[in-house]
């Protein structure tokens, strides 16, 4: 069983940073296909980054450039670092792990909020 904790979020406002964490349990964590997804009140969760077990990285258009996902296998741990928030950047954030043969887990998200 894996287990993922996000931590992180917080309420800022337009401009500012923030950088979210997720600690995953297992020794497996280093194989995982690592994510961050994001749900905003009436919208679909969608995909802000991912990162494959070699460190290879994508992101959402409405992201690139101010977004960064990173990940430290050796503490189990995926980041992403969100730089010049913007107001629809607000969203419950949730961490993602896949694994090809043990399939998909979710953390239960952290919210974050950018408003003056």
């Amino acid at each position: 069983q894996v287990q993922l904790v996000e931590s992180g979020g917080g309420l800022v406002q337009p401009g500012q940073s923030l950088r979210l964490s997720c600690a995953g349990s297992g020794s497996i964590f280093s194989i995982a296909f690592m994510g961050w997804y994001r749900q905003a009140p009436g919208k679909q969760r969608e995909l802000v980054a991912g990162i494959t077990t070699g460190g290879s990285t994508n992101y959402a258009d409405s992201v690139k450039g101010r977004f960064t996902i990173s990940r430290d296998n050796a503490k189990n741990t995926v980041y992403l670092q969100m730089n010049t928030l913007k107001p629809e950047d607000t969203a419950v954030y949730y961490c993602n792990a896949y694994f090809p043969s043990a399939g998909t887990y979710w953390g239960k998200g952290t919210l974050v909020t950018v408003s003056s």
